[in-house]
């Protein structure tokens, strides 16, 4: 089993910048894919961006590309979602997941954390 835990979210205002980490423990995610998500009040959880296990290939929303960085730390077992230029839009909750690369983008995956909060005020 993999637990997920996200931090780092919060408020903050539009064209700023906020660093999401998700740590991971139970057993190493070096084999995982990591992706992130997000769910705004109302809408359906959507797929934000995901990295291979090597870090080799990643993936973004096209709205976020340019703005937000997926990277990780298989040492840390930590994955990061570096988010700049911040719009109100992307205000949701954002989750991590551990699974398979393709699975990823399906919004399927074997692990997910319980999220953080990211509001953008205008």
């Amino acid at each position: 089993q993999v637990q997920l835990v996200e931090s780092g979210g919060g408020l903050v205002q539009a064209g700023g910048s906020l660093r999401l980490s998700c740590a991971a423990s139970g057993r190493a995610i070096s084999s995982y894919s990591m992706g992130w998500f997000r769910q705004a009040p109302g809408k359906e959880r959507e797929f934000v961006a995901k990295i291979s296990s090597n870090g080799g290939y990643l993936d973004y929303l096209d709205s976020v590309k340019g703005r937000f960085t997926i990277s990780r730390d298989n040492a840390k077992n930590t994955v990061y979602l570096s988010m700049n230029s911040l719009k109100p839009e992307d205000t949701a909750v954002y989750y991590c997941a551990a699974g398979g690369y393709a699975e990823l983008s399906l919004r399927r995956a074997n692990y997910w954390g319980q999220g953080t909060q990211v509001t953008v005020s205008s």
